[in-house]
């Protein structure tokens, strides 16, 4: 198996994401350099910086040089960056030393890869925000559909209290509603430009310095942070963490959903499993599999790219390299996460007859806390809790459903309204059904 997904012919459409992936193709990373590099000398020829009809070349040829990644890396390995070998490449296809001999006017590398860098992301985060917004719709018309639709709680993996399909939906769907609202701050800081010169200082710039890099920004339709942040990695730090934790949200769903279908239990349905080599009956459920592992490994991902937030004095490789190698398969994968999830939501179906059999139970015993309760409004709470459970452990016992025996030992109450599921749903249907209008009118 390759070392990256995307680049597998065989697991590619198992683990990747097209869309997002060929945003961080070879390809896509020069022609984001050299996009900079042709705004970076539009501008500065606009500001006197360097000879207008230079700066005129420079951006038409940027938009139009075609250069191969490929011939860039026997360069790149020794400067451990693309754009001493980008610019000598230009240099060679321009054939027009006159004019060539301003492009990178007073940048450095990091600040064109950074920028480039950033023009891309804007697009990645438009592809998310996209499909965040899919994903929430398709939540919200599950969690009103079904938000009296009773089903087991579980804690600890045993049956707790009844609450509503709906509700655990919308348990799934809360957090994704906050990740959206964050990614308007995540935006800010990382898609803005990077032009500090070699040391921050902008110093080959002169007094212009700033003006450039404003100029620059409104070019390339990116923020302005009005200063240099070369060895300030916390926008990256934040996306990285912002991208952890939807993917915590999403694998959450998929593990619950996992539970949900497991032979046995069966009260979701997700059509089109996977098949089995040697079993012909089963199912496999890989796409939430799929979701379960990326989001592991996106988490990993982001413990290392924490790290790399360290920057050491005005410039770190280490740390900047750090970056390169696990920011893009981040991306890749809350991707293919975001799609999976999606799909995921419109195809399942939940089974009520599996859910009311998993609350009855056979016994009834899941509401053993209304029961406590009930009681309590008749003796003290401490006997009320020792009844219940003295008269939970019968029922499991025995056989003979709660319900009977505390008809038994309580004759005079209404055990038969209190005993059903909807009864004691609590406030899982008005949960299930704000998310609904939450979801519906954020979007």
């Amino acid at each position: 198996m390759p070392a990256a997904p995307a680049d597998s012919a065989l697991y590619r459409d198992l683990f990747n994401d097209d869309e997002t992936a060929r945003l961080f193709t070879d390809s896509a990373e020069v022609r984001a350099l050299l996009l900079v590099e042709g705004a970076l000398a539009k501008v500065q020829g606009e500001l006197g910086l360097i000879p207008a009809d230079a700066a005129a070349f420079l951006h038409r040829a940027c938009t139009e040089v075609l250069i191969d990644p490929a011939a860039l890396a026997a360069e790149t390995a020794v400067n451990g960056v693309p754009v001493p070998a980008l610019i000598k490449a230009f240099h060679k296809t321009s054939n027009a030393p006159d004019h060539a001999q301003y492009l990178h006017w007073g940048a450095t590398s990091q600040d064109i890869i950074d920028t480039a860098l950033a023009l891309r992301l804007k697009r990645v985060l438009h592809i998310w925000e996209g499909r965040l917004g899919t994903l929430l719709q398709s939540l919200a018309a599950l969690a009103d559909l079904h938000a009296d639709l009773p089903i087991a709680a579980r804690t600890y993996a045993q049956i707790a209290t009844p609450t509503s399909f709906g509700a655990v939906v919308a348990g799934w769907g809360w957090p994704l509603l906050a990740h959206r609202t964050r990614l308007a701050d995540i935006r800010g800081g990382v898609l803005k430009v990077s032009l500090g010169g070699a040391a921050g200082t902008l110093s080959a710039m002169g007094p212009m310095g700033p003006q450039v890099r404003h100029g620059l920004s409104q070019a390339l339709g990116l923020d302005d942070p009005g200063h240099n942040w070369h060895a300030q990695r916390d926008g990256i730090a934040a996306l990285s963490g912002w991208i952890a934790g939807l993917s915590g949200s999403l694998g959450k769903m998929a593990e619950d959903l996992i539970l949900l279908t497991q032979s046995g239990l069966t009260e979701v349905k997700i059509g089109g499993g996977g098949a089995s080599s040697t079993m012909p009956q089963k199912q496999n459920p890989i796409a939430l599999s799929v979701m379960v592992a990326l989001a592991r490994q996106v988490i990993g991902l982001s413990a290392t790219l924490q790290g790399a937030a360290m920057h050491r004095q005005n410039r770190d490789g280490a740390a900047w390299f750090t970056e390169w190698l696990t920011l893009p398969q981040m991306c890749i994968s809350i991707a293919r996460l975001l799609a999976l999830a999606t799909d995921v939501a419109q195809r399942l179906t939940p089974d009520p007859v599996a859910m009311l059999r998993g609350v009855d139970g056979g016994t009834g015993v899941i509401h053993a806390e209304m029961l406590c309760f009930a009681l309590a409004r008749q003796m003290g709470r401490p006997d009320a809790q020792r009844i219940a459970a003295t008269l939970s452990i019968e029922a499991e016992t025995t056989g003979i459903p709660l319900r009977q025996l505390a008809e038994r030992d309580f004759p005079h109450n209404d055990w038969a309204a209190k005993f059903t599921p909807n009864a004691t749903l609590g406030r899982a249907p008005a949960e299930a059904r704000a998310f609904a209008v939450s979801a519906r009118q954020d979007g």
